[in-house]
């Protein structure tokens, strides 16, 4: 019997392939689209959503069932001694909250990590969480070192589109409609909990700059004193995987010796900036504990 599995949900992008490979457990994230329930790289591929998107079709997320939840946890503990659940951030979502809950009934045998990550910091969080349990590290000792790691990471985005943010709330339609006639570009920012406001930019180019330099300070102030080959640096995207392969570029060129891939944002993140967006992030590695 093998000791810890790890388990996550598909906002980490970790797809079911990829699982796969990883020797990882994904719960799928559904949706509502038109009132019918799917399921993120199950029943709804990015290339489904993104044309729903496109066409204004009634998209909202949701979080997983508690009888998913469970069926697969009593899945991987007929093989494994314990599990480590890594949920989305709990300043995004309240599934982590409820996993929390659910958790309790198993006798410290499930162990749900609150590390405030989403996409590819999450999806890190789950190579990291791989990498400490075949070291030998129990399932409390994993999410221990998970959270106490929380904030060593960052994300910035920036949008094509200010229309999901006015549909969101989360800027009026006044803002929406002088930004697009000015041609602004938002770049947010997710360190810690919450997506948030971090600057604007005139036009896509300068919002890529105010990323890269974003990113600067952050390897010389939020990381100082930590040698720069254990930062990980990720770039991701929402449905323009060519214009990402650009950014990709732009970043090495940016930040030579760093080893840089594109992957795409989770659904999740998606359905509230729509497509077009580009976003860089980074991570501290966690190789001090193995």
């Amino acid at each position: 019997m093998s000791k810890v599995a790890i388990i996550t949900d598909s906002n980490s992008g970790i797809t079911q392939q990829q699982a796969k490979e990883y020797g990882v457990s994904v719960i799928p994230m559904p949706f509502y689209i038109d009132e019918e329930l799917c399921y993120e790289g199950v029943s709804l591929s990015q290339e489904e959503f993104y044309e729903k998107l496109k066409n204004d079709v009634e998209i909202n997320t949701s979080q997983p069932s508690p009888a998913d939840l469970t069926f697969l946890w009593e899945e991987m503990l007929a093989t494994h001694d314990e599990i480590v659940y890594i949920p989305m951030s709990s300043g995004l979502s309240n599934s982590c909250q409820t996993a929390k809950i659910m958790a309790q009934e198993y006798d410290g045998k499930v162990e749900v990590v609150n590390n405030q990550r989403i996409s590819v910091t999450q999806k890190q969080s789950v190579l990291d969480a791989v990498a400490l349990a075949e070291s030998g590290k129990t399932a409390a000792e994993i999410r221990e070192i998970l959270e106490k790691e929380k904030f060593e990471s960052s994300i910035y985005i920036t949008l094509d589109t200010l229309k999901y943010l006015k549909k969101g709330g989360r800027i009026t339609p006044a803002a929406a409609a002088i930004g697009t006639v000015l041609n602004l570009k938002p770049v947010l920012q997710i360190q810690g909990e919450k997506l948030d406001s971090f600057k604007k930019a005139r036009g896509k180019e300068a919002a890529k700059k105010i990323m890269i330099e974003a990113v600067k300070n952050d390897l010389e102030n939020k990381y100082k004193g930590v040698d720069k080959s254990k930062i990980h640096m990720h770039a991701a995207y929402s449905g323009n995987p060519e214009e990402a392969e650009q950014w990709v570029k732009e970043l090495e060129e940016n930040f030579p010796g760093f080893e840089i891939n594109a992957d795409p944002l989770s659904l999740s993140v998606s359905c509230h900036i729509g497509h077009g967006a580009l976003a860089v992030a980074t991570s501290k590695s966690i190789d001090e504990y193995l």
